[in-house]
C-alpha cells in the first residue's frame, strides 16, 4: 500500500531514462531537470524503501534487483499512461469515442446501415455497436451510460436526455396488388378487422398501427403473425399471407415485390424519428455528425 502511494509517474520515467541513457547527467538533460534534482529523486526512493536501486561504482550505471523491479513496472505502466493520455486528447477533440446505438424499430435497419457505413469512413476512431432495443429498456440504458444513442419515435420529457429530430415518416398499409384493399384510396381501422396483420415481434404499445390506429378505434385484426425480418414480412405480403404496416422508407427501398401501399386514415399515420442522446454528450462532434448523416440519408431518399 505504501509502495503504491509513494511512487509517481515522474519517478518511473526517471528510472526508465537513466537505464536508457546509462548516465545520470544525460538522463537529466532528456528529462529537462538538473542532475542534482534527478539524483535527489533516486536517493529519496532509496531512502523510502530502504534499499539501493543502483550499483554506485558501475559504469554505465547498473540497476540492482530492486531497480530492475521498478524498471519492469515503468515499462508496463508508462505505455499505458501514454496511450490513455492520447485517447483522452482524442476524446476531448471529438475525433474518437464510443457510439453504441439502441434502435426501437426493426425497420430502422433499412436506413441505418447506409448511415453507419458513411459514419465509419468519416470517423474511424469511433467504436460503433448496435443493439435492438426490444430486449431491454433503451432510454434508462442511455441514462446509465450503457448505450450512447437511442433511435426512437416516442420522445419523453427526461431532464438529462435530448431528443434530436431526424426525419418525419408515414406508416402505410402494405398489401399485394391483387388484394381487395389495394383498390381503396385509404384504409380505415375496420378494414383490418378481417385481415391477418404481419408485424415485428415486439410489444403492441411500441407499434404505431396498434397504438395510434387500431386501439383507439377498438379494432382487433382477425389474426396476428410475426416475423423478425423486413424481407420476410414483404415476402409474406407479396404471397398473399397477410397485410403489414411499414414505414415509407422501407417501401421506398423495396423494388422487388411490386407491392401496393395505402395511407391509414384521413390524415395518414405519421410520426417523427428521433435520435436521443445524453445532454452531457451534447458537445461531442461525432454524435452530431451521425445525426446529420441520418437526416441527409432521408433527404437523399425523398429527393
Amino acid at each position: 500500500m505504501i509502495f503504491a502511494m509513494f511512487l509517481e509517474l515522474r519517478q518511473l520515467r526517471s528510472i526508465e531514462m537513466i537505464h536508457r541513457e546509462g548516465n545520470l547527467t544525460r538522463a537529466a538533460e532528456r528529462l529537462h531537470i538538473t542532475p542534482s534534482a534527478l539524483s535527489h529523486q533516486i536517493r529519496a526512493m532509496e531512502h523510502h524503501f530502504g534499499i539501493a536501486l543502483y550499483l554506485r561504482n558501475a559504469k554505465p550505471l547498473r540497476l540492482t534487483p530492486a531497480g530492475q523491479r521498478l524498471l519492469s513496472l515503468s515499462r508496463r505502466v508508462l505505455p499505458e499512461v501514454t496511450a490513455a493520455e492520447g485517447e483522452l486528447r482524442r476524446l476531448a477533440s471529438g475525433d474518437s469515442g464510443r457510439l453504441h446505438i439502441a434502435i426501437e424499430c426493426h425497420a430502422c435497419y433499412e436506413w441505418l446501415l447506409p448511415v453507419l457505413e458513411r459514419f465509419r469512413q468519416d470517423w474511424p476512431g469511433v467504436e460503433v455497436d448496435i443493439r435492438l432495443g426490444h430486449s431491454f429498456d433503451p432510454l434508462p440504458a442511455l441514462q446509465r451510460g450503457e448505450v450512447d444513442l437511442v433511435v426512437s419515435s416516442d420522445p419523453e420529457a427526461l431532464p438529462d436526455v435530448a431528443f434530436h429530430p431526424l426525419f418525419a415518416y408515414q406508416a402505410r398499409l402494405v398489401v399485394s396488388p391483387a388484394h381487395a384493399l389495394a383498390d381503396k384510396p385509404l384504409i380505415q381501422p375496420q378494414d383490418l378487422a378481417a385481415e391477418t396483420l404481419i408485424t415485428y415481434p415486439v410489444q403492441r404499445q411500441r407499434l404505431d398501427v396498434f397504438k395510434h390506429f387500431l386501439q383507439p378505434a377498438g379494432v382487433e385484426p382477425a389474426e396476428i403473425r410475426q416475423a423478425e425480418l423486413t424481407a420476410v414480412i414483404l415476402l409474406l405480403v407479396a404471397s398473399g399471407r397477410g397485410v403489414a404496416v411499414l414505414p415509407d422508407w422501407v417501401l421506398a427501398a423495396d423494388t422487388r415485390h411490386g407491392l401496393a401501399s395505402r395511407p391509414l386514415g384521413e390524415e395518414g399515420l405519421r410520426g417523427t424519428l428521433y435520435g436521443a442522446i445524453r445532454r452531457a454528450d451534447e458537445d461531442l462532434d461525432f454524435l452530431h455528425a451521425f445525426l446529420a448523416m441520418a437526416r441527409e440519408q432521408d433527404a437523399e431518399r425523398t429527393d
